[in-house]
């Protein structure tokens, strides 16, 4: 029983591990999506009536948006691969530790 009780531990220890990770990156998407909200005002043309008879280009805003989206990504990048493979070798670890459980039962 001892054992069984030691594998909840562990199980319950790196599920929060897991539920810590999950949040850095879950905290990094936020700080991503506010600092592009923020810029958003930015990346609208700056006249709203149209010149010589044109149009303003709609693909332009989309351009400048995904521009400053991937920007933004980069920078944090190294952070984002570091998380998700320590989020995806959590998992495999939780997996195998309930595999091992289930085969001593």
């Amino acid at each position: 029983m001892i054992l069984g009780h030691e594998h909840s531990r562990q199980l319950s220890r790196m599920e929060e591990e897991r539920r810590q990770t999950q949040r850095q990156l879950d905290r990094i998407e936020r700080q991503i999506t506010r600092r592009i909200t923020a810029l958003i005002p930015t990346l609208l043309p700056k006249k709203t009536h149209y010149r010589r008879g044109q149009a303003p280009d709609p693909g332009a805003f989309l351009e400048r948006y995904r521009s400053q989206l991937t920007a933004l990504t980069a920078e944090h990048q190294a952070e984002i691969d570091a998380l998700s493979g320590k989020l995806a070798r959590q998992d495999q670890a939780i997996r195998t530790l309930h595999e091992r459980e289930g085969r001593r039962q």
